[in-house]
C-alpha cells in the first residue's frame, strides 16, 4: 500500500512537471576584453552568466510547487551586431538580462519596447541611463558610478580622511567615474586638494622593465602636491591605479579603481548568510563569484520572486510588482533590496573590499535619510532628470 501510495506521488509530480508554464529569459552580452592589470582579474569566459544559471535553478526550485518553470538562452553580440538584436526581437523571449554597453543597452530596450520586452541592465554603470537617457523598460540591477562613488565617499568621510588627491585616466569611463566622485566629495564635505590627470600612452602593460620603471616613475608623479589624506583614483581601463598602493611619494592609502575598491559584490564576502552562496556558486562552477555574477543572479532572483507572488509570466506584471512595495530581494547584504520607482534603479548597499576581505558596507552609520538610508547612494529623488515614459 505505502508503494502503492509512494507511486501515485511521483506521478501527479511528473505530470505537475510536464504541465508547468515555462518563461524564458534571455541573457544578452558583449564578449568581454581579457586584457587586465593583474593576471588573476583575468575574468571568466562565464562571468556574469554564471550568475543567471544559479538563480535559474534557485527559481525552479520554487517553481517545482507553483507549476513554473524558467530556462536561459545565452546570446552574444558586438558594438556592431546588431542581428543579435534582431534575435530578441524575432524570439519568444520577452525578458533579457543586459549584460552590454549603454547604447547597445538602449537599442535593445528602444526596438524591443513595441512588443513589451523588458530588461534588467546588469552590466552597465552609467547614470546616465537612469537619468536623461532611462527607460521605462529598463531595470537597472548595477549599480551606478554616482552609488559606488557615494559608497567609497561615505567611508573615507567617516574615517576623517577628508583631503584627497584625486587622479583620474584619460579615457571617457575615467572622466566619468571623476566626475562621480566629484559630486560626491560636494555631497558629503569632503575636499579635493589636487587633481591630476594620467594620460594612457599606449605600449606594453607587462614588460621585463615594467617594474623598475614603475617604482621610479608613480613616486615622482605623486610628488610636490599639497597635504592629503588618501589619494583616489579614477581608472574604469586598468591602466595605472593597479600600481599606486606602496608607491606614492608619501605614504597614503589609495582607494577607488585600487586599495580600497567600491563594489556591489566580492569573492571575500562572508556576512549575512552569504558564505552560503558563495559555497554553492563555487561548487557549481569552480570559481569564486564576481559583482558580475551577483547582479545577474539578483535580476534573474527579482523575475522568479515576482513571477512566484503574481503567478503571472507578462512582463508588465513583473515589472509592475517589482516597482510596488510588496517587492523585496533577499541578496545576503544585511537588508532586502527594493527598487527605486523613480528611475528603475535598485536599492542596495555597496561593498568597501582590498581585494581580500571587505572592509566596510555603505551607508556608513550617521548617514540618514527620510525614507531609505540606501538612498544616500546615488541619485536621490529630488535630484534626478529621470521621466519615465
Amino acid at each position: 500500500m505505502r508503494q502503492f501510495l509512494a507511486g501515485i506521488v511521483l506521478f501527479a509530480r511528473m505530470v505537475a512537471c510536464a504541465e508547468a508554464a515555462e518563461m524564458k529569459i534571455v541573457y544578452l552580452r558583449e564578449p568581454e576584453s581579457k586584457a587586465r592589470l593583474s593576471l588573476i582579474d583575468i575574468p571568466a569566459d562565464n562571468s556574469g552568466l554564471a550568475g543567471a544559471q544559479l538563480a535559474i535553478n534557485d527559481n525552479n526550485t520554487t517553481g517545482r510547487f507553483l507549476d513554473q518553470q524558467f530556462s536561459l538562452e545565452d546570446v552574444r553580440t558586438s558594438p556592431a551586431d546588431k542581428p543579435a538584436v534582431d534575435v530578441l526581437m524575432e524570439g519568444e523571449a520577452a525578458l533579457v538580462i543586459a549584460d552590454v554597453p549603454a547604447d547597445m543597452l538602449l537599442m535593445a530596450a528602444d526596438t524591443g519596447r513595441v512588443r513589451g520586452l523588458l530588461v534588467f541592465n546588469v552590466g552597465s554603470i552609467d547614470d546616465r541611463l537612469r537619468e536623461e537617457d532611462c527607460r521605462s523598460n529598463v531595470v537597472h540591477v548595477a549599480p551606478t558610478r554616482s552609488m559606488l562613488a557615494d559608497g567609497l565617499a561615505q567611508y573615507l568621510v567617516w574615517k576623517q580622511w577628508r583631503r584627497w588627491l584625486l587622479v583620474v585616466g584619460s579615457h571617457p569611463e575615467d572622466r566619468l567615474f571623476g566626475d562621480a566622485l566629484r559630486r560626491s566629495v560636494k555631497r558629503f564635505g569632503a575636499r579635493i586638494v589636487q587633481e591630476k590627470v594620467f594620460e594612457d600612452t599606449g605600449g606594453a602593460r607587462r614588460t621585463d622593465s615594467g617594474i623598475a620603471q614603475i617604482q621610479r616613475q608613480l613616486p615622482v608623479f605623486t610628488q610636490g602636491v599639497p597635504a592629503y589624506d588618501v589619494l583616489v583614483a579614477a581608472d574604469e581601463n586598468e591602466v595605472f591605479a593597479g600600481y599606486l598602493p606602496y608607491r606614492t611619494w608619501d605614504p597614503r592609502p589609495v582607494a577607488g579603481s585600487a586599495g580600497l575598491i567600491p563594489t556591489s559584490w566580492d569573492p571575500s564576502f562572508d556576512q549575512w548568510g552569504a558564505v552560503q552562496m558563495q559555497n554553492r556558486f563555487m561548487k557549481m562552477f569552480s570559481r569564486r563569484m564576481t559583482a558580475r555574477d551577483m547582479q545577474a543572479w539578483s535580476a534573474v532572483r527579482m523575475i522568479g520572486e515576482a513571477v512566484a507572488r503574481t503567478r503571472s509570466f507578462d512582463p508588465k506584471t513583473i515589472l509592475a510588482f517589482i516597482k510596488g512595495p510588496d517587492f523585496a530581494l533577499a541578496a545576503f547584504k544585511g537588508q532586502a533590496l527594493t527598487l527605486r520607482d523613480w528611475n528603475l534603479q535598485l536599492r542596495q548597499p555597496i561593498l568597501l573590499s582590498d581585494g581580500k576581505v571587505v572592509i566596510s558596507v555603505s551607508p556608513q552609520e550617521g548617514f540618514l535619510h527620510q525614507v531609505s538610508e540606501l538612498d544616500t547612494l546615488g541619485v536621490d529623488r529630488p535630484e534626478t532628470r529621470c521621466r519615465l515614459k
